[in-house]
């Protein structure tokens, strides 16, 4: 191995497999392990549920891009890492409770729980895991190259990252089925025609970007409701989903912020920002 060869291994060692950095109140979470595709390896998928914990907690940022960095959004799982330590599929798939998320499924359920729209840039590959991670996000925005695939019959096994609970919101059940059974990688033209992602585009970041500013305008408490309501109850009995929208305006008209949003309609040269997001 050269002197340069061995200094860049140095640096991939060292690198964090995922990045988190906050720019004017967008957090901006990065797969950053692009000479393995961004393949998920243990420490990846700690990484990944520890920072949508900790943003989960955070009342202050206003929307989260995922990303990737390189030519893919993620291959899926770093099948030879983790076959290499055979403790960590355990560590995967143990859970407290039958009914609560293990860590391979706190990469996508736990963006679900993150109180400000989740938008997922994606570009070339976004296959098994790296699809599962993305359908936790709120929006999928991919390049007109991407490909997206649930990856997981290919291995002899099952989709078990909690993208199941979003591929029945959005799918018909035939449609989820056949991308299960067969593996097979889509384009981003018939992910569009089958409601798989949100927006094909030639920058999908600048156009998250877009959105979020736009949505920063409106009261963070609203739109944390509003995600709440949508994500946990959508598929909820009529009574249920009626009783939720009363608890969450009522809520909602108790504090500042919806009052803060009055008066940037009708008086906007005397509106006052909005304070922090309240506890959603």
């Amino acid at each position: 191995m050269s002197a340069t060869e061995n200094i860049d291994q140095i640096k991939s060692n060292l690198r964090s497999p995922v990045d988190l950095t906050i720019k004017d109140d967008i957090a901006y979470v990065t797969l950053n392990r692009p000479e393995k595709l961004n393949a998920l390896d243990l420490a990846t998928f700690k990484s990944l549920a520890g920072i949508a914990r900790t943003l989960r907690k955070d009342r202050f940022i206003r929307g989260v891009i995922l990303q990737g960095v390189g030519q893919d959004f993620c291959s899926g799982l770093d099948v030879k890492s983790m076959m290499k330590d055979k403790s960590a599929m355990v560590t995967l798939l143990k859970k407290l409770l039958p009914g609560s998320s293990n860590l391979a499924q706190q990469v996508s359920s736990n963006w679900r729980k993150v109180p400000v729209p989740v938008i997922a840039v994606i570009q070339g590959r976004c296959w098994g895991g790296g699809l599962q991670i993305a359908l936790g996000a709120d929006f999928r925005f991919v390049t007109p190259d991407a490909t997206l695939a649930v990856m997981e019959s290919k291995w002899g096994l099952i989709p078990d990252m909690a993208g199941n609970m979003v591929l029945r919101e959005i799918l018909p059940k035939d449609q989820a089925l056949r991308l299960a059974l067969t593996a097979d990688p889509i384009s981003a033209d018939e992910a569009m025609k089958m409601n798989l992602v949100t927006q094909v585009s030639e920058d999908p970041l600048q156009d998250a970007e877009v959105l979020l500013a736009e949505l920063k305008a409106k009261s963070p408490d609203a739109l944390g409701a509003i995600k709440r309501l949508y994500t946990r109850n959508w598929q909820s009995p009529d009574r249920k989903m009626l009783m939720m929208e009363t608890w969450y305006q009522i809520k909602i008209i108790l504090g500042e912020n919806q009052r803060r949003a009055v008066k940037q309609q009708l008086d906007p040269e005397n509106a006052k920002p909005y304070f922090p997001r309240g506890r959603w």
